[in-house]
């Protein structure tokens, strides 16, 4: 019976989309963006890792952000190049299973991963003088652990809900990739269990995950217009923008795709190749970059390691910055009061 059953599998077939009428130049255009992504967040990995005036919380959460885009890249990108390149379309059931597990597994991580980052400003913005015992290497590990055990809990289940069916319906995929949602409605068995499953992991990870980014950026802009200095609110707001920037970038296609799956009922199918593109390929490029030139400290260190200059001159990590600016948002509240 199980020989059967995997003959079955085996021979369930999907055929992944592409754009239509492309050519060559968007081939060289993904691999072109392949490639920096790859090699950007691979350098501030390195850099992050041989630095020891990085080993600081703020850049721990940047490299776990690195290493989820590098996930991403690796497990997706491949499979559209060869959509391109070779015309190859033609995905097995156990490749697409796995693909889609490890797609939904490494961004509800990288969901996590702006909620910490908030956490962090918020400390360091609201309670400066207990950010070096609130927020410490252990601690920041333990969260990281906590934010990937959560994921994985919630993505295990996915592939095992799916195999469980029979695919009957058109096998041709809205993406270049799978999606738990996209086979799921290649089915021609009952859904309703998995459709219940899959809005109840979008809604406890990334819209729980959510609410508090706003909540804690609400808190934030809250301390920061008590201080009466306007230099000081433009310094520490500007502290914080590449971290908005980085939401903005990773929520609005989520959400953007999630609503279009749901009640766009199949229409809209360009939109929806173009936002899953602009999530696997804009967000690990411009998240290396942003956090790069956002950062001083890092982007000097980066010119230093391009340069071969070495390491001269010691500059304290960005961390202390915003501590500072803490210190500086503390003293005003006091001077208000």
């Amino acid at each position: 019976m199980s020989a059967v059953n995997d003959t079955k599998f085996k021979s369930v077939i999907f055929l992944l989309t592409r754009l239509p009428n492309t050519h060559l130049w968007i081939s060289i255009l993904f691999c072109f963006l392949y490639v920096i992504s790859i090699i950007g967040n691979s350098i501030i990995l390195f850099i992050v890792k041989t630095d020891p005036s990085l080993h600081q919380p703020m850049y721990i959460f940047l490299s776990m952000l690195s290493i989820t885009d590098l996930g991403i890249s690796i497990t997706t990108i491949p499979t559209i190049l060869g959509i391109y390149l070779f015309n190859s379309r033609e995905i097995s059931l156990y490749t697409c299973l796995a693909q889609l597990f490890f797609i939904h597994l490494l961004q509800y991580i990288e969901s996590s991963v702006p909620l910490l980052m908030a956490f962090e400003h918020l400390i360091v913005i609201h309670n400066p003088l207990r950010y070096a015992s609130i927020v410490t290497l252990p601690r920041v590990a333990k969260m990281g652990l906590v934010a990937v055990l959560r994921a994985m809990v919630l993505i295990l289940p996915l592939p095992f809900l799916l195999k469980r069916f029979r695919y009957c319906h058109a096998n041709v995929l809205s993406h270049s990739y799978c999606l738990f949602r996209e086979v799921m409605k290649m089915a021609c068995s009952d859904i309703t269990v998995n459709s219940i499953y899959g809005l109840f992991t979008k809604l406890f990870q990334m819209g729980l995950d959510l609410q508090l980014i706003l909540l804690s950026y609400v808190m934030i802009l809250k301390t920061v217009l008590s201080i009466a200095s306007y230099k000081d609110c433009l310094r520490a707001l500007n502290t914080c923008v590449s971290h908005l920037c980085a939401l903005l970038l990773f929520y609005t296609p989520e959400i953007s795709l999630s609503v279009i799956h749901r009640f766009g009922k199949g229409s809209y199918p360009l939109l929806q190749i173009l936002l899953g593109y602009m999530s696997l390929f804009l967000r690990p490029l411009i998240n290396s970059i942003v956090y790069s030139m956002k950062s001083k400290h890092l982007r000097v260190r980066i010119n230093r390691c391009s340069s071969s200059e070495g390491s001269v001159h010691h500059v304290a990590p960005l961390t202390w910055e915003m501590k500072n600016i803490g210190y500086l948002f503390h003293t005003g509240l006091l001077h208000l009061r």
